[in-house]
């Protein structure tokens, strides 16, 4: 089939492009930003992409089905094309993925409102490395497993990450309902997305009706230590496992350590030692990240009575993903941390474990207020508790595209509020003056620094030119 692919440069479209194409499709699309290091993923591997829209293009070449990114609505010309022409099929890329994949698979689905990528990609490891060869789609861009898609067998498991965003302009329906799900872990449960969602009960609706989809012989794997997820998981149609630190958790995490290379922490099944594991990651977020992606990859597997006879060792190994807590820069007296946190909840608990880690240092927690959510004025007190977990804490630029309707984020008000608490705490009107402000403090500083940059954007290319500033 001849697929293309309207909005192939992002990171989800792409994987599913090169997924499709491993599968024997012809693959082509289009994008207006076209960048490494997707660009060359999707060239090295045959997939033509076009920059630009254009309809006559799109008319000239008459693919078979055409997959509509989320990004894209109405006013876009080949939207417009497809809608006036009815000559070519359309979808989204959810359904594609069912229709394709996923119909075919015994599926692991990954879902919450923080550390959706990195399960995900810790189930695909654990499966790959026990030797199951499961297909995968991973929405970031992991180090291990070392790409972000894979085939695997028809009819096998395929683990996939599961957004509770939109479908399309055209299919409001959260990503996940299209997903079939045999496992669902649900890690989390806060109110996000603000421009899809009206308030918590309104994303509690959407993940309920994922959990309808659940078959008897299935299981849901929830966060014990998390009300919200704990709320919906009163089923009577199939299994829920429990996982957390509290003591009737049917997977429990015990004695959480953090260490001067990560962290230590025991995994204890229905009452007995499954694996002690010491690894890499920091934050007792991974650890439970690592839990839930263990007992899916163990139940997938083999059922309950399999469990502690799943191999979890390669734990050890795993390296994690670009973009969460990854590394920039390291040397006796800095390190640079790039991390994908947005969400007040996983800011709070990224600065928890890096306080853990780097006792003696002094943390620097550079935020961009640049998702739907993160940039209201109504998540301002949940950023203050979280930024107060930084010695200096630099905001920048409040992004105000689409705006129209809300009241966004008070920069000032905020950094006042962390003044009040002690930090040292700044607003910028762009985010060039933070970097500024960033290398002046960098140059100045007589002890040891840590910087941690917090967006689930490029921050406007500040990460990398901070990084390569420290490099030279």
């Amino acid at each position: 089939m001849r697929i293309y692919f309207l909005g192939i440069a992002g990171t989800a479209m792409g994987n599913a492009a090169l997924l499709f194409r491993a599968m024997g499709h012809q693959v082509m699309g289009c994008d207006q930003a076209i960048y490494p290091p997707m660009s060359d993923l999707l060239r090295d591997a045959g997939v033509e992409i076009m920059e630009g829209y254009d309809a006559e293009r799109l008319r000239t070449l008459s693919p078979d089905l055409v997959v509509v990114g989320n990004a894209y609505s109405r006013g876009n010309v080949e939207v417009e094309y497809l809608l006036e022409a009815r000559s070519v099929e359309f979808t989204s890329l959810p359904d594609a993925l069912r229709r394709f994949v996923l119909s075919r698979r015994n599926n692991i689905v990954i879902t919450g409102t923080h550390g959706k990528t990195t399960t995900t990609s810790l189930a695909a490891f654990l499966l790959a490395q026990a030797g199951v060869q499961p297909g995968y789609m991973i929405g970031g861009a992991p180090i291990d497993p070392e790409r972000g898609w894979a085939v695997g067998r028809e009819g096998g498991t395929f683990v996939i990450e599961g957004d509770e965003y939109d479908s399309a302009f055209f299919d409001k329906r959260s990503k996940f309902i299209h997903y079939q799900p045999r496992i669902v872990v649900l890690n989390n449960l806060e109110f996000d997305h603000a421009d899809i969602f009206r308030d918590l009960q309104d994303v509690k609706r959407t993940f309920s009706h994922l959990l309808r989809l659940v078959p008897k012989s299935g299981f849901v794997l929830v966060n014990g230590d998390d009300e919200n997820a704990l709320s919906l998981t009163g089923l009577d149609w199939t299994t829920v496992f429990q996982i957390g630190t509290a003591h009737d958790a049917d997977l429990r995490i015990e004695n959480y350590q953090t260490t001067a290379t990560g962290s230590r922490f025991d995994l204890v099944w229905q009452g007995a030692l499954w694996a002690s594991i010491e690894w890499g990651m920091t934050g007792l977020f991974n650890a439970r990240n690592a839990a839930m992606a263990s007992l899916a990859a163990a139940l997938q597997s083999g059922g309950p009575h399999a469990v502690r006879g799943f191999d979890v060792s390669a734990l050890r190994r795993f390296r994690g993903v670009k973009r969460r807590q990854q590394t920039r820069f390291s040397s006796e007296t800095l390190t640079v941390i790039e991390d994908f946190g947005h969400h007040a909840t996983a800011i709070r608990d990224t600065l928890i474990a890096l306080r853990a880690r780097y006792a003696d240092t002094k943390i620097v927690a550079a935020f961009e207020p640049r998702s739907n959510t993160s940039r209201l004025e109504l998540m301002r007190q949940p950023t203050i508790a979280a930024l107060s977990n930084a010695d200096v804490a630099y905001i920048g630029a409040v992004k105000s595209r689409n705006s129209s309707g809300v009241e966004l984020m008070d920069t000032s008000s905020l950094a006042a509020d962390l003044r009040v608490r002690g930090i040292e705490a700044q607003a910028f009107d762009s985010n060039e003056q933070l970097h500024a402000s960033l290398s002046k403090l960098r140059r100045e500083s007589a002890g040891s620094l840590l910087v941690v940059f917090f967006t689930n954007g490029s921050f406007g290319g500040v990460i990398d030119r901070f990084a390569a500033e420290c490099e030279a």
